[in-house]
């Protein structure tokens, strides 16, 4: 009569946990990351303007201020204002880029505006606000403008 049933008491009881859905888990959360993280780093879709000579902009810029265009009659002037991914109104722009700069050293602004924009909206309604809330530098995103060799 050889059963192979054990009675318990004589084999050591395993305890040992099963890390394959941990594992799933994981990939699942790591291709979730992977897909995100671009998306967060663009910013506000804007059309930048096309520029020769550029330098390099650090990987996340600590103030960025977009202006991308808009065909809303809401929206005045025909732009919307972004500080980071905050939209904000040319009214409470100034209260919003100085709260910004509450936790940044350097007062250096990043200024992502779409190409299709006049240069006039800029120098005449936001640029003195920039000024007057603090800002010491403003750098402007553009493209890399790609010459085309024959």
């Amino acid at each position: 009569m050889g059963s192979s049933l054990s009675k318990g008491g004589k084999e050591p009881v395993k305890s040992e946990p099963n890390v394959v859905p941990l594992c799933d888990v994981l990939l699942v959360l790591l291709i979730i990351f992977m897909v995100v993280t671009p998306l967060v780093q663009k910013g506000v879709d804007v059309r930048l303007p096309n520029a020769q000579f550029t330098t390099d902009v650090p990987e996340n810029p600590p103030v960025v201020l977009s202006i991308q265009r808009s065909t809303n009659p809401q929206d005045k002037g025909g732009y919307k204002l972004y500080i980071n991914h905050d939209k904000v109104n040319l009214e409470n722009l100034q209260n919003g880029l100085e709260e910004a700069f509450l936790t940044v050293s350097e007062k250096k602004l990043y200024l992502r505006m779409d190409g299709e924009l006049e240069f006039g909206i800029l120098a005449e309604r936001i640029l003195d606000i920039i000024k007057s809330s603090g800002v010491e530098v403003v750098g402007i995103i553009t493209e890399k403008k790609t010459e085309k060799v024959e």
